[in-house]
């Protein structure tokens, strides 16, 4: 490329080879949670480039954008389903329609708990596909064969069956916590993660994390809330478990479909990377 010659963030061939695709990420849900999907989803990307051979450089990832919005609680609306301001549909949709605007062609949901509103997301944007980032999770353990799993999540996500449904239609037990620890696990959630304080998160976490081990005997667990991973990771004192974590799998979904139209090769390195 010579001086004169016009900016082009990522090349196409003439023979049609196309750039990643636009994709975005529906946050918010909370902020710390969101900012952490986009981590992922780089690592993940740097990851998929280089099992398709193809160089890593600032202009080969993808165009992404991040709604990171107010949207009201989930598991608080799930629990009251009377109408009101209290639901988050109208707020995610309003994000969902922005990251459209921006072009996306495929959105990830950075919260599980709101895949009770998946449905309504993927009707009213016919035009984008909208992850499913609990299908995602149950499909990859169906691939090894998995079980039984125990699921540490939020209120509302046990209420609303998320997971439960999905792990029983592969064929996988689902082991969850008591009313107790439930209550244990929101208290991390709420009162640690969400208000900083993530000592008192990760001793919530990890002692629900050791009853459903000792009780069931499970050894893999989802980490069936984005804040969860943030406070209880593979450093944390649970040796003996597996820790799943949604965010990362759907983070590498999110990957896949943004370089599935790209041949290796077929991105070229700008100057000034």
């Amino acid at each position: 490329m010579t001086p004169s010659a016009p900016f082009t963030p990522l090349a196409t061939s003439a023979s049609g080879r196309r750039a990643p695709q636009v994709v975005g990420i529906l946050g918010g849900m909370g902020p710390a949670a969101g900012a952490d999907f986009v981590r992922l989803f780089v690592q993940a990307c740097t990851d998929h480039m280089g099992a398709l051979g193809i160089p890593v450089h600032d202009q080969a990832y993808p165009e992404h954008w991040l709604a990171q919005v107010p949207i009201p609680d989930r598991t608080a609306a799930l629990h009251d389903t009377r109408p009101g301001a209290h639901q988050p549909a109208d707020s995610m949709l309003q994000a969902t329609g922005r990251l459209a605007a921006l072009g996306a062609r495929v959105v990830a949901i950075a919260c599980n708990t709101a895949h009770a509103w998946h449905g309504l997301l993927q009707q009213r944007f016919p035009q984008m596909e909208v992850l499913h980032g609990v299908q995602e999770v149950v499909a990859g353990l169906a691939r090894q064969q998995v079980r039984g799993v125990g699921l540490l999540a939020t209120q509302g996500a046990y209420e609303a069956g998320l997971y439960q449904g999905e792990l029983e239609r592969c064929g996988i037990d689902c082991f969850v916590p008591d009313a107790s620890e439930r209550k244990l696990l929101m208290q991390g959630i709420y009162d640690g993660v969400k208000a900083g304080d993530f000592a008192l998160a990760r001793q919530r976490f990890e002692a629900v994390a050791l009853a459903l081990h000792q009780r069931h005997g499970v050894s893999i667990l989802i980490m069936g809330c984005t804040e969860i991973p943030l406070a209880l990771s593979v450093h944390a004192g649970l040796p003996e478990l597996t820790l799943v974590n949604p965010s990362q799998v759907l983070a590498a979904a999110l990957s896949r479909h943004a370089y599935r139209d790209v041949v290796p090769g077929s991105l070229a390195m700008v100057e000034g990377n």
